[in-house]
């Protein structure tokens, strides 16, 4: 089916505002980040944070592109014959979204195995992600080989397995965050009451990144031949970076609240200090 170009390009448009919003953010928070973490956070952590502002960039850049290519461009040009094309730059995003996600994904995996001292979880939260990996590249490649709206529909196995994976692994991220806190009260109020407000923010976080996932797929299996799913799939590789980095900077707001400036997650404890109470701090849950 080949869409009305209204209700495609429009959608993508909105998705575009909707990114560049967001990757406004993404920079305050990352600016954030360096300013507390620079020179004390792990190698690992700081250069993940470096390698999401450079994914990032380049997403912006091109769906920016897209939109300059769709609206710009044909302007004063003859209209071509045929029905409308896909922005060149339109495969870009799902495997740019992966390359995001993924490392993020496989990054919380292995702190949740860390924190819990079980495997099991943290290779299903993997398998998700590589799956999702996957399904983005393979939609990709098949965008690239086929720039006609009118084969999208064929593409459905491939998006489903890249979103519907990604949405599963970040339910079973926020749920093994969550019932891990709830075994850390320590039946202090002050403290339940700090974990109580990390599960919360755990919860918005990292369901968040399901929920537009699942809408990014929903979008595009009901509403054939629009482009409504790209107003949360524009947004989605934003959201991952975002809710990372707001998660890491929010240690230091927990971690002064608990008194503890260990952090069993996001960062390992001083070799000099040893914390008076065993509980996982902040940046643990987050």
């Amino acid at each position: 089916m080949t869409p009305n170009p209204e209700l495609f390009f429009g959608p993508m448009l909105l998705g575009v505002f909707f990114n560049t919003i967001l990757y406004g953010v993404l920079v305050v928070q990352i600016f954030n980040y360096f300013q507390v973490y620079k020179s004390s956070d792990k190698p690992s952590i700081f250069y993940l944070v470096i390698y999401l502002l450079v994914l990032e960039t380049f997403g912006t850049a091109c769906v920016i592109h897209m939109m300059y290519e769709v609206f710009v461009m044909p302007m004063g040009a003859p209209k071509p014959p045929g029905p409308p094309k896909p922005p060149t730059m339109l495969p870009a995003d799902a495997i740019t979204t992966v390359l995001i996600s993924t490392p993020v994904q496989l990054f919380l995996a292995w702190r949740i195995s860390v924190l819990t001292s079980s495997r099991v979880v943290a290779f299903l939260i993997s398998l998700l992600a590589l799956a999702s990996l996957g399904g983005g590249i393979a939609m990709s490649v098949l965008v690239t080989l086929n720039p006609d709206f009118s084969r999208f529909e064929t593409f459905y196995p491939a998006t489903g397995t890249w979103l519907g994976s990604s949405a599963l692994a970040d339910v079973i991220i926020s749920t093994a965050l969550v019932m891990t806190l709830r075994r850390k009260r320590t039946g202090m109020q002050v403290t339940d009451n700090i974990i109580n407000k990390i599960m919360i923010f755990t919860i918005q976080t990292g369901f968040v990144t399901a929920v537009f996932a699942i809408a990014d797929v929903v979008l595009a299996l009901t509403l054939r031949g629009s482009g409504f799913n790209f107003i949360a799939d524009f947004m989605l590789s934003k959201l991952y970076s975002n809710t990372l980095v707001a998660s890491l900077n929010a240690r230091v707001d927990f971690g002064q609240v608990l008194n503890n400036p260990n952090n069993v997650l996001f960062k390992g404890p001083p070799k000099d200090s040893q914390p008076s109470v065993q509980i996982v701090s902040a940046g643990a849950l987050l």
